[in-house]
């Protein structure tokens, strides 16, 4: 059969995720790899999930093992209800929905606002994994920069002139992937007033907000919201929550936490996609986070903290003149800023083959595939002498490249 014949056309929109092509890299022991933004399994809290599993096993098998309601378990529902209020979001369990991690979530957002040829607003550059989940619904992208003052009205018109309408803004408030960067506060009530001005939903990505290094703690975009509207069902922004960073990403639980005619209709499309999220890790994880959220994210702070800096003092140290990267205050990622004329895809190239270090080519995070001239290192999963060495490699052939430029 010629399978080409039989696809839908969403499916010439959807690509192979470049990170996780990188992750193989991984199995390779002379790669120093700053590719993956993942947690480092060695601070994984194993022996908190084995007890909590054999728990779950022995006390209550049945539960754990049969169907379980859409919405997600309830005691980890309630769990999050405290857990948002500590963040600033005031909510109800019925405010919440379960799901297979925040890319589930983001998959059921696109499902259910876009429709082909709308607009998303997405930051340039943004997540990549939003890109792919966004993609499969035909939507145009246009670039989301609340600080820039951008008119609503021109905003709108362009999507109109694309043949849809404006139907979110998407982005990570806090350490963001792949920048590092963060959201200021006039930046978020900007965003709230375009929002607004749009009539359109903000779809706030909070699975770095938990990291935070220094600096003060900005309130959640969804928290400004309720503040001005008063509660949370009349509330345009959804923030998307996941254990991935935090407590471990394996088991694939993350929520969703908006108002309860958001939640309802998320409902529905988890009912129609898969039921609902494993019960015995979302059991198992309500036994871990009641147990060690809070020291556990501490112990992950100072860790990646650590790394940071170190990576920070290694770029200062080893980058030639020309080269920029942000300085974040969290999360897992630096952002790297080439002179123009240096394409990360073929500077990674050469870096696999020569330096045996592996990063992420920038362009894969910009909707339009621009902005060649950059990449994103993540610290997480690198020791100090990791990223000694590999960042020396990194600024050596950096050097050599730009030599040859000139």
């Amino acid at each position: 059969m010629q399978w080409n014949d039989a696809l839908a056309s969403r499916m010439s929109r959807m690509k192979a995720s470049e990170i996780r092509e990188l992750l193989k890299l991984l199995d390779q022991p002379d790669i120093i790899s700053f590719a993956g933004g993942i947690p480092d399994p060695a601070l994984f809290p194993a022996k908190a999930y084995s007890d909590a599993f054999t728990e779950a096993l022995t006390e209550s098998a049945g539960a754990a093992l049969q169907y379980s309601v859409s919405e997600g378990y309830r005691p980890l529902r309630d769990w999050l209800v405290a857990h948002m209020a500590q963040i600033g979001i005031p909510c109800a369990a019925e405010n919440i929905l379960i799901t297979s991690g925040s890319q589930q979530a983001l998959d059921y957002l696109g499902k259910l606002l876009l429709s082909p040829s709308d607009t998303a607003l997405v930051t340039w550059p943004t997540y990549l994994g939003a890109l792919g989940a966004f993609n499969a619904y035909e939507p145009r992208y246009d670039r989301l920069d609340p600080q820039a003052n951008r008119p609503a009205a021109d905003i709108a018109q362009a999507a109109a002139q694309a043949g849809g309408r404006v139907k979110f803004a998407y982005l990570s408030a806090d350490f963001a992937n792949p920048t590092g960067e963060t959201l200021d506060l006039p930046g978020r009530k900007a965003l709230l007033d375009l929002a607004a001005d749009l009539n359109c939903p903000i779809i706030e990505d909070g699975a770095y907000q938990a990291l935070r290094f220094d600096g003060d703690p900005v309130p959640p975009i969804l928290a400004l919201d309720i503040a001005r509207s008063g509660n949370i069902d009349d509330t345009r922004t959804i923030y998307c929550g996941s254990f991935s960073k935090t407590l471990a990403p394996g088991l694939r639980i993350g929520w969703v936490c908006a108002s309860r005619e958001v939640i309802s209709r998320l409902v529905l499309m988890k009912q129609a996609a898969d039921l609902h999220t494993s019960t015995i890790n979302q059991m198992v994880t309500h036994k871990v986070a009641l147990r060690l959220f809070d020291s556990h994210v501490a112990t992950l702070r100072a860790t990646y903290s650590a790394r940071r800096d170190h990576m920070l003092a290694a770029l200062a140290r080893e980058m030639p003149d020309g080269v920029q990267w942000t300085r974040p205050e969290g999360g897992m990622f630096v952002w790297v800023t080439l002179p123009k004329g240096i394409e990360g895809a073929s500077l990674l190239a050469r870096s696999l083959e020569t330096e045996r270090v592996a990063f992420v080519p920038g362009r894969a995070f910009f909707a339009d595939g621009s902005n060649e001239n950059t990449l994103r290192l993540s610290f997480s999963c690198a020791s100090e002498a990791m990223i000694d060495e590999g960042i020396a490699r990194l600024g050596r052939l950096i050097r050599s490249t730009m030599a040859k430029a000139a």
